[in-house]
C-alpha cells in the first residue's frame, strides 16, 4: 500500500509540473517545449493517438481518455517498481490493485453500452445476431461467459501473474547470485557472475514488461469499449 501511496503521489506530481510548465510556456509564446515537457508530451500522444484514436475514434477516444491515460500511467508506475531497489515489488503484484482497475473496465464498457445502445446491449451481447435461434441454448451461457465474467477476470489475472512471475525470477537470480559470491567459498562461487548477468538481463526484460502490460492492460479496456459502442450489424 505504501508503494502505491507514492507512486499515485509521484504521478500526481508529475503531470502538475508537466501542465503549470506547458502553460507558462504557452502564456510565454515558447514554441519550443522543455525536455520536461516533450516527455509528458510524448507520453500522452502515446495513449491518445496510439490507443484512444486508433480504437475509438477521435469523438470517443478523447470522451474516454482521462479514463485510459489514468489507467496507462497507474499501471506503468505500479509495475516500474519491481525493479527499483529498496521497493522491489510490483503495486500490480498484489490482487487488488489489478482487480479494481479491472472492475473499472468492466463497468466503463458496461456504462459505454448502455448509454448508447440502452438495454438492447444486453440482448445483442447474450443473444448475437444472425444466430438460429435454436443455438442460443449454447451460445447465450458462452456469451454470458465471455463478456460479463471472464473479461475482467482475465484483465486482472494477466496483469498480476505476469507481474508476479518477473518479481520470483528476479529473486532466484541475484539470491543464486548473493550465494554464490559471498556465502560460498569454492569455484562454484564463478557462477554468481552467470547468474548476476541473468539477473540484469531478466531486469531488463522487466522494464520492456512493464510497458507492455500497461498498453496492453489499456488497449484490451479501449477495444471492450469500443465493442460496446459498436452498432450492430
Amino acid at each position: 500500500m505504501l508503494i502505491r501511496l507514492l507512486i499515485t503521489a509521484l504521478i500526481i506530481l508529475f503531470f502538475t509540473l508537466w501542465a503549470a510548465r506547458a502553460q507558462k510556456a504557452t502564456k510565454a509564446g515558447q514554441i519550443v517545449p522543455s525536455k520536461f515537457q516533450l516527455i509528458g508530451e510524448i507520453a500522452l500522444n502515446f495513449v491518445r493517438k496510439s490507443i484512444a484514436h486508433e480504437q475509438l475514434g477521435e469523438k470517443d477516444g478523447d470522451r474516454f481518455l482521462p479514463l485510459l491515460t489514468t489507467i496507462f500511467f497507474i499501471v506503468v508506475g505500479m509495475n516500474f517498481t519491481g525493479i527499483i531497489p529498496l521497493l522491489n515489488i510490483a503495486g500490480t503484484s498484489v490482487i487488488g490493485l489489478p482487480l479494481v482497475l479491472a472492475l473499472v473496465a468492466y463497468f466503463t464498457f458496461i456504462y459505454a453500452g448502455v448509454k448508447k445502445h440502452g438495454g438492447h446491449f444486453f440482448t445483442s451481447a447474450l443473444f448475437p445476431a444472425g444466430v438460429p435461434p435454436v443455438f442460443y441454448i449454447l451460445v447465450t451461457p458462452i456469451e454470458f461467459l465471455s463478456t460479463f465474467i471472464l473479461r475482467p477476470v482475465t484483465l486482472a489475472l494477466r496483469l498480476m501473474m505476469n507481474m508476479i512471475a518477473g518479481h520470483l525470477l528476479l529473486v532466484l537470480c541475484f539470491s543464486a547470485t548473493s550465494f554464490f559470491l559471498f556465502e560460498n567459498q569454492s569455484l562454484v562461487a564463478l557462477f554468481g557472475a552467470g547468474t548476476f548477468a541473468f539477473g540484469f538481463v531478466f531486469t531488463l526484460f522487466e522494464i520492456l514488461v512493464a510497458f507492455l502490460q500497461a498498453y496492453v492492460f489499456t488497449l484490451l479496456t479501449t477495444v471492450y469499449i469500443q465493442l460496446a459502442l459498436a452498432d450492430e450489424h
